[in-house]
């Protein structure tokens, strides 16, 4: 019996029509040499190169399976079939792969056996009632250019084989290959081919002796699995869970769950130790994909009652797993070779490797101040000299970031010059105003922090004889002298007029952690804004709260703009740390922690529970891509310990201990739904007469209106989609792949909450319909308005501070001369409290990479799955998606011009085109790419 390790998930591109005359051949040798007129670079819409897919047959719309009884049926004799195998060259070329088993592999090609071939039959064998016995053949070398390899067999296919529902794989070379597709024809009748997109990196069987499968694209429930396909569908699953056990290798393709015990590194210096996330109450966190790799030496950085509660009660290993070698992740997950070359291998590792170490020799003082505002300013006029690379060293080193990294004359030095952001492009002292603040809290790059005020007075929920007075001091004489008497607060409630954004209570357990670390300090915060008739808002108090501490008792202080100078600036000093709040609160939570981290279990779930076959999986496979990776990446250079986060937000060590704290308290997968989170948080209500059966509570929201236009268009796809797999709700209770899919997200990839009363239950089409457009659209739409705008609006650092580094200079317990210095040069105690230049130069960046769409990003409603095609009902659906994106284009550039929409419309504000569905590569602050790829 065979024991493939089967199918990949594979990605693929679009190879339906291919000609010779534009592929340029390196033949082995004349006789080996065979026509291929039929084949050429695949080409979509526009001339684009084809995105990747997944893996399927390809063919006409209609005639997939037509296509194969084609093959099979034509001759009353065996069938001869032939198979043309592409297969993608590394970046390197041909000749890239090096090593003593270069030569053993090219004697193989020569030989015609590195590539060994066998089809699987749909059907059983009815005197056995087993699976048919496979046809095999090896595909032989035929001929190469830059890019790619072409092999070639020929089957010998006995009449009653049946139709062909697999193809299994043999890699005998030492190296893996990546498989792009294998083109099947008879009789050299060109019309009647078909092809299997495989897109998928191939093991080497030395590497691992188990066979690799690509199915068909024809899609099938467990229940309607061809009988000749059955135990491979079950294979593949087991195949790809693996046991649990043993340290993970680069090529191989296991999806298994582990806590986020690989952020600190406490063998180097106990000062990099950070406690383990996720397996515990205290700090609960969604499960990563798992490594395996050996642990420390040294225990995590915990309480000794987390310590003694971990080891007595959970059984739990006190230590944290090493961070040398490898961050695994399945090999079909790892970034393609196009966007290995433009983000990983050249950016994100080359800035913590390279770059970071340059900007560190160049500014010695790490935590010296911007002197004055024009040499902010020269960040983006002068640069920062880098000063010499070494030569071939440096030409390498420009090529990091070109957007950024200039050379100087002829010399060796380099630049570090960063490209002028788009907000301070069109009006560079919009930050200042209060009008902006405001307006960036509906429309800005955390537009999913600001709620409707429901309550006052505000009240704590914390312990007041830990952290002091739980009702805010923020009074109602306060509010109604901001307002001018307008109304009372009793009406500006009931009217809903008044806004917040509370990170009090999140905050303040860690104001003390966190001012015991260098060049950092932190307060809890409440922000209160009014609801202006032209649906503008505009702040009228901040709150900022120190708890009391072994040496210094509670401090608070209500602040409000004021008409003297004094007042004024202690207003601009206050909306600084409130930034720097909001920066830490947008990147850990609403970015990091909602999308990114609560992504991964879904991933991880759907490639151990779902067949390749599977309807569910393939619609979501596109979402994922490259989100496992950038993950990795992420663990390994930005909230690792010492890390990018940490070195430039306030909470420093604190910060993804944080984000688990906020995981516990706030994440709920009922309420990531938009319509759901925008109930929750007040800014919207429940109306069926109105568009998308919401009533915005300001109408005037960037980030809600263009969202639901995005939100009822997934929704709409998705329930178009299901409908045409599931016919009743009986099926999604019965289909047993499904229904585990959905349980392991909940128990194990979310399984510090999984007795949660709010989980959806799954037994219905309605159901499924709202799970997948939830876990769609946080890996689009909201993905997409928390990412893409980074250096639009927080690349001129004073509009969105990253860190706020000194107490204000009125805090009670500050030395005198504080004051003094603050009344003689108010400017300077404002950069002061911003981030240092060392930061601040790291943090542009960084975000200046990670705004970047990459020029193979792939975009919503761009190119449908393979398996799309060989469903005519499905690929109409998906057109008709793909339409509403495009007209949903035009309605955001047409709100975007309404001068009445005072939000996204106005003298030197930047248009909301954050949820504009496309985009071309590079900073854009628009396009909704198809997964979470940066």
């Amino acid at each position: 019996m065979l024991n493939p390790t089967l199918h990949t998930r594979s990605l693929s591109s679009s190879f339906s029509s291919l000609c010779l005359n534009s592929w340029q051949w390196q033949p082995l040798s004349a006789p080996m040499a065979k026509s291929l007129s039929f084949l050429a670079p695949a080409t979509s819409a526009g001339g684009k190169k084809a995105q990747r897919r997944s893996g399927g047959i390809r063919c006409s719309s209609e005639a997939a399976d037509e296509a194969q009884v084609s093959l099979l049926t034509k001759a009353k004799i065996p069938t001869k079939l032939k198979a043309v195998v592409t297969v993608n060259l590394t970046i390197g070329g041909i000749f890239s792969h090096v090593g003593m088993t270069r030569g053993l592999d090219d004697f193989a090609d020569l030989m015609g056996r590195s590539l060994y071939l066998e089809l699987l039959s749909k059907e059983i064998d009815p005197k056995t009632g087993s699976e048919k016995k496979p046809v095999g053949v090896y595909a032989h070398k035929i001929g190469h250019n830059a890019t790619e390899a072409k092999y070639e067999g020929e089957f010998t296919i006995p009449q009653d084989f049946g139709g062909i529902g697999a193809i299994l794989v043999t890699n005998e070379h030492h190296k893996e290959i990546r498989l792009k597709d294998i083109v099947l024809t008879t009789d050299d009748d060109e019309a009647s081919s078909f092809t299997i997109d495989c897109q998928s990196w191939v093991h080497s069987k030395f590497d691992n002796h188990d066979k690799r499968i690509f199915f068909t694209s024809k899609s099938y429930l467990p229940s309607d699995t061809p009988a000749g396909l059955k135990s491979y569908r079950d294979k593949e699953l087991k195949a790809l869970r693996g046991s649990g056990t043993g340290e993970r290798k680069p090529f191989e393709r296991i999806y298994d769950y582990d806590v986020y015990n690989d952020l600190g590194d406490p063998d180097i210096h106990p000062d990099n130790a950070r406690p383990v996330l996720g397996g515990n109450k205290q700090l609960p966190y969604p499960r990563r994909c798992r490594t395996g790799r050996p642990k420390t030496k040294t225990g995590t950085y915990v309480s000794s009652e987390l310590i003694i509660y971990c080891i007595l009660a959970l059984k739990l290993d006190p230590k944290v797993e090493k961070r040398a070698g490898n961050f695994y992740i399945p090999r079909d997950e790892a970034f393609s070779e196009i966007k290995q070359a433009q983000f990983s291998a050249k950016t994100l590792r080359s800035v913590m490797h390279a770059v970071v170490p340059s900007i560190n020799s160049a500014l010695v003082d790490k935590n010296r101040s911007f002197p004055y505002f024009t040499a902010i300013d020269s960040l983006f006029d002068e640069g920062l000299n880098l000063g010499d690379q070494g030569g071939n060293a440096g030409g390498a080193f420009s090529t990091v970031i070109p957007r950024l990294i200039k050379a100087v004359s002829e010399a060796d030095d380099f630049l570090l010059r960063f490209e002028i952001p788009e907000m301070m492009e069109r009006d560079k002292f919009s930050w200042f105003r209060d009008e902006e603040f405001s307006r960036q809290t509906l429309a800005g790059i955390n537009p999913l922090s600001i709620q409707l005020l429901t309550e006052f007075p505000i009240v704590s929920k914390l312990d007041p004889k830990i952290y002091g007075p739980a009702k805010s001091g923020i009074t109602k004489e306060i509010i109604e002298r901001e307002i001018r008497g307008y109304m009372t607060v009793e009406q500006a409630l009931k009217e809903k007029k008044l806004f917040i954004l509370d990170f009090h209570d999140l905050y303040l357990p860690y104001v003390n952690k966190v001012r015991t670390l260098e060049n950092t300090t932190l307060y809890g915060s409440r922000t209160i804004f009014f609801l202006n008739p032209d649906d503008t808002l505009r702040p009228i108090a901040i709150e900022l709260t120190r708890p009391k501490s072994p040496t210094k008792p509670h401090w608070s202080r209500v602040f409000a703009n004021s008409w003297d100078a004094t007042g004024t600036w202690l207003w601009r000093l206050a909306k600084a740390h409130v930034g720097a709040h909001d920066s830490g609160y947008h990147q850990l939570v609403s970015h990091w922690l909602r999308t990114h981290c609560c992504a991964e279990p879904y991933i991880i779930a759907a490639n151990r529970q779902l067949s390749a076959m599977h309807p569910i999986y393939r619609l979501l496979f596109p979402h994922f891509r490259y989100t496992m990776e950038i993950n990795a990446l992420a663990r390994e250079s930005l909230i690792n310990a010492g890390g990018i986060i940490e070195g430039g937000f306030s909470p420093g060590k604190y910060s993804v201990e944080l984000s688990s704290v906020a995981y516990g308290q706030l994440w709920r997968f009922d309420m990531e739904a938009l319509p759901a989170d925008l109930i929750r948080r007040g800014m919207a209500v429940e109306d069926p007469t109105a568009e998308h059966g919401l009533r915005l509570t300001i109408k005037d929201y960037p980030y809600a209106a263009d969202g639901l236009l995005i939100w009822s268009t997934i929704k709409q796809w998705v329930t178009d989609y299901v409908n045409q797999y599931y016919e009743s709700s009986a099926q999604v209770i019965e289909d047993p792949e499904l229904q585990a899919w959905w349980a392991e997200i909940r128990n194990v990839g979310h399984g510090d909450k999984k007795d949660e009363p709010w989980w959806p239950v799954l037994n219905s089409t309605d159901s499924l319909i709202g799970i997948l457009t939830t876990i769609i659209w946080t890996v689009t739409g909201h993905h997409a308005a928390v990412n893409f705008g980074q250096y639009h609006y927080a690349g001129y650092f004073p509009n969105q501070p990253t860190t706020a580094r000194v107490n204000l200079p009125i805090e009670e317990g500050e030395p005198a001369d504080r004051m003094t210095q603050f009344m003689s040069r108010p400017e300077n105690e404002l950069l002061k409290c911003f981030p240092s230049q060392m930061q601040a130069s790291v943090i542009m960046a960084v975000l200046d990479i990670l705004s970047s769409h990459s020029p193979d990003e792939e975009y919503l409603g761009v190119g449908p799955e393979a398996a799309y095609a060989a469903e005519p009902a499905v690929q109409a659906a998906f057109e008709r998606f793909s339409g509403r994106l495009k007209e949903i284009e035009g309605i955001i550039d047409g709100r975007n011009l309404d001068a009445g929409l005072k939000n996204r419309c106005g003298a030197g504000i930047v248009p909301y085109e954050l949820l504009k569905p496309f985009s071309e590569a590079g900073v854009t602050g628009k396009g909704i790419p198809t997964s979470i790829s940066i």
